[in-house]
């Protein structure tokens, strides 16, 4: 995916075409969510056979190169940044602004900018906050499962996945 990310075509997007990348952006976030809500409702219903493992890592990446790729097209505008220049500032602001610690050294400036930015913070704390806790306990289920087998102690004789 993060090879995918430095390949793909984001030239094509930006101030010359402010309808297709807010479209875009708008489609990819909304359907990201849509599926990390599903991996979600699957873990907390303990439907059979899923396997957040791999899916939730793998849409809680891409939502960061989602949101990195609109950063490094709104960095096109200007105004709008100070110091995103590249696509590795981009994924760089992302991550910084995902982890909450704010270095300073690129900073949204524009409005665009800072409405993506929010969107973000926002985004954090409702998709991944919820992806996380709930790959969190699957992966808790496993491995309860895991030593309660080993010791010889399991309850129900299956597999919680």
């Amino acid at each position: 995916m993060t090879v995918a990310y430095f390949l793909l075509p984001l030239e094509e997007l930006g101030p010359e075409r402010p309808a297709v990348s807010w479209t875009l952006f708008t489609l990819a976030l909304v359907s990201i969510a849509l599926l990390l809500l599903f991996q979600v409702r699957d873990v907390l219903t303990e439907r059979p056979g899923t396997r957040p493992g791999v899916a939730i890592p793998l849409l809680m990446c891409l939502s960061v190169l989602v949101f990195s790729g609109a950063y490094h097209t709104l960095a096109k505008e200007p105004g709008e940044f100070t110091g995103l220049n590249t696509r590795l500032d981009a994924l760089y602001f992302t991550v910084v602004t995902l982890a909450t610690v704010g270095y300073g050294d690129i900073h949204p400036r524009g409005q665009s900018a800072r409405l993506v930015t929010v969107l973000q913070i926002l985004y954090t704390f409702v998709f991944l906050t919820a992806a996380a806790t709930a790959l969190s306990r699957w992966l808790h289920a496993r491995l309860t499962y895991r030593a309660q087998e080993a010791g010889g102690t399991t309850r129900s004789g299956t597999d919680p996945d």
